[in-house]
C-alpha cells in the first residue's frame, strides 16, 4: 500500500484548511492556510506565541512534544496546547487557534461599552 502523500490540517474557529505532507509543522501549515497563528521567534520554541489546542482524540495526528514543548509548555501540554513550530503532522488533524490577546482585549471593551447605558 502506498504511503500517504498529503494530510488535511484545519485551524479553527475559522476552519482554515490546507493539504500539506506529512512532517510539515502546524506553524508551516497555517502560514500555508493564512490561519491566524502568531509567533515572534521565528519557530523556535522561544517565544511560546504559537500556541494552539488540540483535542485528545487528535493528539495522535501529531508528533510527539519535543523536549522543548515539555520544558516551555509543562502542564499546559497535558492540557492538549502543543507549540505549531514544534509539533509535526503525521494524519488528517483539526486544531483550535486561541483568540489573539489584543483582538480579545478590544472585544471586551468593546462589550463593556456596548452594555453601559451611557452610551
Amino acid at each position: 500500500m502506498a504511503e500517504r502523500r498529503y494530510c488535511k490540517v484545519t485551524f479553527g474557529p475559522e476552519a482554515a484548511t490546507v493539504d500539506v505532507r506529512p512532517g510539515t509543522t502546524l506553524l508551516e501549515a497555517a502560514r500555508r492556510a493564512h490561519a491566524p497563528v502568531r509567533t515572534r521567534c521565528g519557530g523556535v520554541a522561544g517565544c511560546l506565541m504559537c500556541k494552539v489546542a488540540v483535542p485528545p482524540e487528535q493528539a495522535a495526528a501529531l508528533s510527539a512534544p519535543t523536549p522543548a514543548e515539555r520544558l516551555k509548555l509543562g502542564p499546559l501540554l497535558e492540557a492538549g496546547m502543543r507549540l505549531s513550530c514544534q509539533a509535526r503532522i503525521l494524519s488528517d488533524v483539526h486544531v483550535e487557534v486561541p483568540e489573539d490577546p489584543l483582538k480579545a482585549a478590544v472585544r471586551k471593551q468593546l462589550e463593556r461599552q456596548q452594555s453601559d447605558e451611557l452610551w
